[in-house]
């Protein structure tokens, strides 16, 4: 079972509409219980960190999430939220990730971004693409809605995008995978993605 994690913010309705479409058995819940027997999670994002951290420790999901062992998949706010800390409030977050997010400058570009951006991979000899962009083309566009951005850490930055400057786009750390951008809002290129996901191996 597929569990969406419901943390009172979050893009619910499009991402199930999304799985619905694919034909993913899946639910949605803010139990610990049940997001421990999951058998692959998906933490949606809208919203400011601080409030999701809270919402999240509240629910005591904290320490869940952290210690999950299957597939699971941050999208938005759900991947700045894989990371040590958000600039956004000062908020620590889940530190699977090392590093902090931080937010554009306004003084340069328009914040938030929004609309359609590239997704580039990183060109790694080292370092395999991520699952989750298999048969995605190099380029292609995704839609992005974010005011704050993912550093680009080596070697768990998997797909980047440039707004202003470059920052990380895809993430991925043992099951732990992230996209900054909206794959439920991408058209069929996004739920590419997310069908990728939902193949990816337990370990």
């Amino acid at each position: 079972m597929i569990v969406v994690i419901d943390y009172k913010a979050g893009n619910l309705y499009n991402v199930g509409n999304a799985l619905k479409y694919l034909k993913a058995d899946f639910t949605v819940s803010g139990d610990p219980a049940v997001v421990s027997q999951a058998d692959r999670v998906i933490l949606p994002g809208v919203g400011s960190a601080r409030a999701a951290m809270e919402s999240l420790t509240e629910q005591g999901l904290v320490e869940v999430l952290q210690g999950l062992r299957v597939p699971f998949l941050g999208i938005c706010l759900g991947l700045q939220l894989l990371f040590e800390v958000s600039d956004e409030d000062n908020t620590p977050c889940l530190g699977l990730l090392p590093g902090t997010v931080r937010r554009f400058d306004s003084s340069q570009i328009k914040v938030p971004h929004i609309g359609w951006n590239q997704v580039s991979g990183l060109d790694v000899s080292s370092q395999p693409p991520s699952i989750l962009l298999k048969g995605i083309p190099e380029e292609s566009f995704f839609y992005f809605v974010h005011s704050y951005f993912a550093p680009l850490v080596s070697p768990f930055t998997l797909g980047k995008t440039e707004y202003g400057s470059w920052f990380g786009s895809v993430v991925a750390q043992e099951n732990f995978h992230g996209v900054q951008f909206h794959p439920e809002r991408s058209g069929e290129i996004g739920l590419k993605v997310l069908q990728n996901f939902l193949e990816v191996q337990a370990s």
